[in-house]
């Protein structure tokens, strides 16, 4: 930092302290504070989306690689009576393919059509900020100079070129402050409009892969269903698994060697 930004940047701090203080009288511009409000809201907003875009893709890839651990351990669980029937075989095969083509397949279109954009948007706000802060250093200057016309004008100085010095540059402390001010105001809520039709695409996108993950995921563990034991199938469907479990739980408590359980 410069000498002369070094300068700036305490008299802003020293030009604050002295506002809290209730010696310089802040100006205040209740309309464009909406505004910033407003963009706080959606910067927040698209952020914690970006966030959680990025959480649900890291999401499908851990609960398929937890899958594939569920299924290679029933596998092995089974045993050869699984290997008769074919039912954690082809449990286990199911999850394979749909980690390695459902999962795979959707990771490319996921990140062009809701990751990517979504990442687009956000990387505006950084600059958006900086003009923010632009505006509101502006302002801190404007309001100093200001504050200083007035001690001028309330007790004039000995030197008369003071307080015509002092008012030009306030005035021209007003001018650049106006002008931030003014374009913030103006394309602030431009771009919080901006934000509907341009997420749009990509929420389409999301349900619609969404929908694909889903309908591929359903249709696999259904393939898986011809396996099961038809009775088994029928119970679920009634609604009476509940009660063959304990039954079958009864039975290991029966046998001898789990009778203490």
């Amino acid at each position: 930092m410069s000498w002369a930004g070094f300068k700036k940047t305490v008299n802003r701090a020293t030009t604050q302290v002295m506002m809290k203080a209730g010696q310089i009288e802040r100006t205040n511009d209740r309309e464009y504070e909406v505004e910033e409000r407003r963009f706080r809201v959606m910067e927040a907003a698209a952020n914690n989306l970006q966030k959680e875009a990025k959480g649900y893709l890291d999401s499908l890839r851990a609960m398929t690689a937890s899958q594939m651990r569920i299924a290679e351990t029933i596998d092995s669980f089974y045993g050869d009576s699984g290997a008769k029937d074919g039912v954690s075989r082809s449990y286990r095969q199911a999850v394979e393919e749909l980690d390695l083509e459902t999962i795979k397949a959707l990771d490319g279109p996921y990140r062009t059509t809701v990751l990517e954009p979504i990442s687009r948007f956000c990387a505006y706000f950084p600059d958006i900020n900086e003009c923010v802060k632009k505006r509101n250093n502006k302002l801190l200057d404007y309001d100093a100079l200001r504050n200083k016309v007035k001690k001028l004008v309330e007790k004039p100085d000995q030197d008369p070129t003071k307080l015509p010095r002092a008012e030009k540059e306030a005035q021209m402390a007003k001018e650049i402050y106006e002008a931030l001010n003014d374009q913030l105001q103006t394309e602030l809520p431009k771009l919080i409009e901006l934000r509907v039709p341009y997420l749009d695409p990509s929420f389409e996108a999301l349900v619609k892969i969404q929908l694909r993950f889903c309908a591929e995921a359903y249709s696999r563990m259904a393939q898986v269903q011809q396996y099961l034991d038809a009775n088994t199938r029928e119970e679920y469907a009634q609604g009476q698994l509940d009660s063959r479990v304990e039954q079958v739980l009864q039975e290991i408590r029966d046998l001898s060697i789990a009778g203490g359980a």
